[in-house]
């Protein structure tokens, strides 16, 4: 599990960049395939719904800061504040400028952390 949490890690080193799965799926010791097929059962989502929501909760406290919604667009890889503002709505169900307004109820998605853990006894 130590693997699987240093690929988390690394994803969160590399929010605002381009993310290399092949990358990440090596420092989890596995191959591409298979680390987003365990991702997905483990997560119980898929790694691109995962890396999504993790963008857009990073990029949501700098909109919160007063960014420019432009700026942090194209720092998270959107290809437009457009593109950006509709990916933004579709998960807080509010657009930006909305989400500054006080008492907004805004969603995130924390880092996920991988734990092992054994249950039953011996007979």
């Amino acid at each position: 599990m130590q693997e699987w949490n240093r690929a988390i890690d690394l994803i969160e080193q590399r929010l605002e960049g381009d993310l290399d799965i092949s990358d990440i799926a090596r420092v989890a010791l596995t191959s591409e395939y298979h680390f987003r097929r365990m991702f997905s059962t483990l997560a119980g989502m898929p790694l691109s719904e995962y890396v999504r929501r993790r963008r857009l909760t990073v990029a949501t406290a700098d909109v919160l800061a007063g960014e420019p919604v432009v700026d942090v667009a194209v720092r998270f890889g959107y290809g437009s504040a457009a593109a950006f503002t509709r990916a933004f709505k579709s998960m807080h169900g509010l657009t930006p400028g909305q989400a500054r307004q006080p008492g907004s109820v805004l969603r995130s998605q924390p880092p996920l952390r991988f734990h092992l853990r054994v249950e039953g006894s011996c007979v």
